[in-house]
């Protein structure tokens, strides 16, 4: 079975790296673990490291949490599903919203509970996912603020995600004059939530705009990356996560399918390019438990040429001998990262 390494020593390292860096400009992280599945583990992981709250997108790995213990403050990241409305307010402490019908629902569930909810309102800046557009935040932050057992705790925004639209002090900036806003119809100082690891060259630059003070961070934890570029970050650790799967064949093969060429079983048409005859390796995984986009080989000289649902295919002819049985080992990227910590064919196993 392949293996997925995962080193909670330096992922503690790398929490704290980011945390006390942003602590320099009185912000708070929340650590975002659902790139390893939500594990235990890795939340315990990032307290260690100075996070001050955990935050995934699903309600299976917080309840996973609290299962086993995990004592903070945690946030749902995904916003919240009317159907769920009432398992969002049992187990979270604060959800991000932007749909008013839902926040009516969490505010009923709450009351019937007899807990407050705390709910950050999501702005759209530009990057077309979730969140009102700027000029719905005053009539949406007025319709929260009434309902009862709800709290509106932070404005927040996502950038890079989807669109890519990138942080910078324009959008940063404008999110600042927006919670300013929100904060005088409240009456109440709330958290201003910047985003993602994709803002984290920023942070490290020192660019963050006053006003700012909360952030999720997931990759640039994880992996030590910042989102952007994935570059790594200063004094932080890119090797937490390795992969292990193991050689089943190797043989020597032209480096071009023989034969008329048609779709592979993805629907994709595959281009080849002519090297001649190279020692080909497949590999015991496949497209159904990792994004082979974001595998780099350990093994020197290898090349990922592709895969199909369960065969990961490399050239090795430049590389140091292996042999049928030897496994090899692969840094993960956040999607490859992701994807084996949910596949049921990979083990995650930490160490420390």
């Amino acid at each position: 079975m392949p293996k997925l390494y995962v080193d909670l020593k330096k992922v503690t390292h790398n929490a704290r790296t980011v945390a006390t860096k942003a602590r320099e400009y009185g912000i708070d992280i929340f650590g975002v673990g659902k790139g390893l599945a939500g594990r235990p583990e890795v939340a315990t992981a990032l307290l260690a490291g100075g996070c001050v709250g955990i935050g995934d997108s699903r309600l299976e790995n917080i309840k996973a949490m609290r299962d086993a213990d995990i004592r903070a403050d945690f946030m749902l990241l995904r916003l919240p599903q009317i159907s769920r409305a009432r398992e969002t307010v049992e187990l979270c402490d604060i959800s991000l919203n932007s749909e008013l019908d839902t926040l009516r629902s969490l505010s009923r569930h709450a009351t019937e509970l007899g807990k407050e909810h705390r709910v950050v309102l999501m702005v759209d800046l530009g990057d077309l996912r979730e969140g009102v557009w700027p000029d719905g935040l005053k009539n949406l932050t007025r319709a929260a603020a009434a309902l009862p057992g709800l709290r509106v705790w932070g404005l927040g925004t996502n950038l890079t995600c989807y669109g890519g639209v990138i942080p910078d002090s324009h959008n940063m900036s404008h999110l600042v004059t927006l919670a300013a806003e929100a904060q005088d119809i409240l009456g109440h100082r709330i958290e201003v939530s910047g985003g993602n690891s994709g803002i984290l060259n920023m942070l490290f630059g020192g660019q963050l705009p006053s006003g700012i003070t909360h952030l999720r961070i997931g990759e640039g934890i994880l992996l030590g990356l910042e989102a952007l570029n994935r570059q790594p970050l200063p004094g932080t650790f890119t090797d937490t996560c390795r992969l292990e799967a193991e050689v089943i064949e190797l043989q020597a093969k032209p480096s071009v399918p023989v034969g008329a060429l048609g779709q592979d079983a993805f629907g994709e048409y595959p281009t080849f390019v002519d090297r001649g005859v190279r020692k080909r390796a497949i590999l015991a995984i496949g497209r159904q438990d990792v994004s082979i986009d974001g595998l780099s080989p350990l093994l020197p000289g290898a090349i990922v040429l592709g895969a199909s649902s369960d065969h990961l295919l490399l050239d090795v002819e430049e590389s140091p001998a292996i042999r049928v049985g030897d496994r090899l080992g692969f840094t993960p990227g956040y999607g490859s990262m992701l994807a084996l910590a949910t596949s049921n064919y990979v083990e995650t196993i930490f160490v420390d």
